[in-house]
């Protein structure tokens, strides 16, 4: 028979499986709201994906070393729970290196309006891609600001959304045909092309015009964070948010308790029970409520239902820590302002089609596509004194088009040939090779690691290694959607993870909504 651990109680209000973020939001809203909780984490910490850590031995550098930027996380949250948490604005939103006739040169997209306006013009030889760009995005703020409060309300049916917006033509380009034709009939220069397609294809594996929308979804959940679609840096790495929202919940007397996984859910959809096992010994705890920050296809396996599809994911995550920035071959712009923005590489319209034909056909891409930020250089608190001091840099590098199907032949291999193609890609726009400026770990080597979706899956439990642990819905009801878009097939089980609808992204949007299903808001 199970035996009990030595828990506060027997029964509780809510039970939360999984201490991430999401987990973290619906704990502190229970208790604050006077309900007895229990957090079940697996792992020996809280925070899921979003953690800082130390990854390279006797180096005192905190990385985000999944989750690394904060978009959809509303203000509401934060002010709500009254966490101790603060983002900083990127100086510069994007630069992207390019080499036209045998020429270095990029695009940068920050710095101020005239010199965003000179470098498209430089790039492009007119004004004409810049007005586009500027009217694009006017649109995309214009949708931001109507669709983003309503994160966190019941879900609108799609017809009140529509109505919010506002806009029959912004409707259609982001909900009704494939962002492709968008893109490419308001913009006419590859390379811009790239840059605006990027949002659409973070870990989802997609074309430009692929007819099931998924790139759309993609796209929107990228362009409406806080209403102004930026993407901002957790001031102390993306652990400082669950390390806030860990302390908030126990503040307010929620139980958290990690190195206990569960392993099965019974309801009668009025109560509820949770058996859970540790190191050694497991047990039984009852709930009216459980709240499941897993994925979809976890919460099918402790519930005994039928499994969804497999989920799938699609990206590389690299860590690094250099002595120094490199220099670029584009010597118009300071490697600080290039790096402190998003750095696309590959990521040409025609660069991005090419990759995702190659992975579709079961190839690495020849040129893998992905994007580059530097941490450190918005806020430097992640590094030790002595390194800041020395210089040293941080380099967070998310790669495109790489399916996990990719990699499970040989992971290894595979994890290896796709990084150092990408880093050569890198280094065909820098002015010295990016393993030169490589700072080494206490044993010598250097400071750089990679996450293949299968790492991910392995690590974090991730299905298929998927960010969002299933294809992104829009944020609307449909016919299988509940009031808030977390409910499930029992009443008395919500899924509060990245999988519920307006899930994905560091947002603790799926934990709030659970959390007021279960107050009945």
């Amino acid at each position: 028979m199970p035996v009990r651990t030595a828990f506060a109680r027997e029964s509780y209000d809510a039970v939360i499986v999984g201490g991430g973020h999401n987990g973290l939001v619906a704990a502190a809203y229970l208790a604050r709201a006077g309900k007895s909780v229990l957090v079940l984490e697996r792992l020996d910490r809280t925070g899921g994906a979003a953690v800082s850590t130390r990854p390279f031995a006797g180096v005192d550098a905190r990385l985000s070393r999944y989750s690394y930027l904060v978009s959809l996380l509303p203000r509401k949250i934060v002010d709500d729970l009254a966490l101790d948490f603060a983002v900083r604005k990127r100086t510069v939103s994007s630069y992207t290196p390019t080499l036209r006739n045998g020429r270095p040169g990029g695009l940068l997209v920050g710095g101020g309006e005239e010199r965003t306006a000179a470098s498209f013009r430089q790039l492009t030889g007119s004004d004409a891609e810049f007005t586009a760009w500027q009217a694009f995005y006017a649109t995309m703020r214009e949708v931001a600001g109507r669709v983003f409060p309503t994160l966190t309300e019941p879900l609108p049916s799609a017809a009140a959304l529509r109505e919010r917006i506002g806009d029959d033509a912004a409707w259609r380009m982001l909900f009704e045909e494939p962002i492709g034709v968008a893109v490419e009939d308001r913009f006419t220069d590859d390379l811009v092309r790239g840059v605006v397609l990027t949002d659409a294809l973070i870990g989802t594996f997609a074309d430009a015009h692929d007819p099931s929308l998924v790139q759309n979804r993609c796209f929107l959940y990228h362009v409406i964070g806080q209403g102004t679609g930026d993407w901002d840096v957790p001031v102390g790495g993306m652990g400082a948010l669950t390390d806030a929202l860990a302390g908030a919940a126990r503040a307010a007397d929620a139980e958290i308790v990690t190195g206990h996984e569960a392993t099965a859910i019974r309801t009668d959809g009025t109560e509820a029970e949770v058996d859970y096992a540790t190191a050694d010994t497991s047990g039984t705890v009852a709930a009216r409520h459980v709240l499941v920050n897993a994925s979809p296809r976890a919460l099918a396996e402790l519930t005994g239902d039928p499994l969804p599809e497999p989920a799938e994911g699609a990206q590389l995550k690299v860590n690094m820590l250099l002595k120094r920035l490199p220099r670029l071959r584009d010597t118009a712009v300071d490697p600080r302002e290039a790096f402190a923005g998003t750095f696309h590489i590959a990521e040409g319209y025609g660069e991005l089609a090419t990759a995702h034909a190659e992975a579709a056909r079961g190839e690495l891409p020849g040129a893998p596509p992905s994007e580059i930020y530097c941490h450190s250089l918005t806020d430097p608190t992640i590094l030790g004194p002595e390194l800041a001091r020395e210089g040293y840099q941080t380099l967070t590098l998310f790669g495109l088009h790489t399916p996990a199907r990719l990699f499970a032949e040989d992971n290894d291999k595979a994890r290896e040939t796709l990084l150092s193609a990408t880093l050569a890609q890198l280094d065909a726009h820098l002015a010295e090779p990016l393993a030169d400026c490589l700072a080494r770990d206490a044993d010598g080597r250097p400071c750089i690691e990679a996450k293949t979706p299968l790492d991910l899956e392995r690590d974090l439990r991730l299905p298929g290694g998927n960010i969002f642990h299933r294809p992104l819905a829009f944020p609307y009801a449909d016919g299988a959607t509940g009031r808030w878009g977390v409910e499930t097939e029992h009443a008395n089980v919500l899924l509060c993870g990245a999988g519920a609808v307006r899930g994905g992204g560091v947002s603790g949007i799926p934990g709030h909504n659970a959390a007021m299903a279960v107050l009945g808001r």
